[in-house]
This record gives C-alpha cells, sequence and structure tokens, in this order.
C-alpha cells in the first residue's frame, strides 16, 4: 500500500471516531486501516454522519484480526500511540510510509500487541486519563505530514 501515512484503527468501537478519522484522512491522503471486530456496523448513520461523505474520497481497508492486517497491510513503521508509554510523539521524526496504531477507545491495545512496537504518546496534565481517539489521531497525523512538508500522495 502506497501511502503518505497511515491511520490503523484496532477493533474501533465508537462511530463517531471512525467517521472523524475517515474524514481526517481524506483531508490528509492518509490510508485508514479498520481491524475488526468493530463496536458498531459499518453502514451505522452516526458514522456516515461523522465522516460525511469523505468515505469515497478516500482508502480505507478492512482486515479480520490483527494477524490479517500484519501479513496484507505492508504500511512500513508501525508506531504503537499509547499513554502506556513514555516517547512524546513529538520528539520522533516520521517517514513517508508510517504507521500510527491505535487501540480501542474503551481499552486501549493487548499488552501483546503494544509491547511489539515502538511506541509514542501524547503529553497530558497529571491524573488525566486519555485524550478522545479522533484528537488523538490528528495530533499525531498531522505533525508526521508537517515533518514531510503536508506532501501529497
Amino acid at each position: 500500500m502506497s501511502s503518505t501515512l497511515n491511520i490503523v484503527l484496532f477493533e474501533p468501537e465508537i462511530p463517531n471516531n471512525t467517521g472523524s478519522i475517515i474524514r481526517l484522512c481524506a483531508n490528509m491522503g492518509a490510508t485508514l486501516h479498520l481491524i475488526k471486530p468493530y463496536g458498531f456496523e459499518i453502514t451505522d448513520k452516526r458514522l456516515r454522519r461523522a465522516g460525511l461523505d469523505y468515505k469515497d474520497l478516500m482508502c480505507m481497508v478492512e482486515y479480520d484480526d490483527f494477524d490479517d492486517y500484519l501479513d496484507k497491510a505492508n504500511s512500513g513503521r508501525i508506531f504503537v500511540v499509547s499513554s502506556k508509554v513514555q516517547t512524546n510523539y513529538a520528539e520522533v521524526s516520521y517517514q513517508k510510509g508510517d504507521s500510527f496504531l491505535f487501540g480501542r477507545e474503551t481499552s486501549g491495545l493487548p499488552d501483546g500487541i503494544r509491547n511489539q512496537f515502538e511506541g509514542i504518546t501524547l503529553p497530558m496534565q497529571e491524573n488525566s486519563r486519555s485524550l478522545n481517539l479522533a484528537n488523538c489521531a490528528s495530533i499525531v497525523a498531522y505533525e508526521a505530514w508537517r515533518q514531510l512538508n503536508f506532501c501529497k500522495l
């Protein structure tokens, strides 16, 4: 898959977040990778409303499970985005083809997946638990895209 950047959602649960990320990917030229099972139907009206008509303007690929994603995606370096790691997302030099793997909204990524890849995090105030998934994806993806001089496909 030849994309500037890749957003990977592991078992997303909230259709509005996925819809917002569809819009993000369409506007950046990023590829969205969705790993099943989902906490919603892909035809959910909340997904359509949040993503508006952008689904037809972007590349989205679905996978049956995480192993299927690893077998088929060929999406470059994979960065796990998690509050359970220490490396600040802004301290990494990104490259074309990088992938950003986000876990479930309620429980994140399983340790076995999270520990396989380099992790990055977004700084937060002490005692904060997490940021909204779509907001995190936007922050990280735009920093990577900025480093790539907002290159086009």
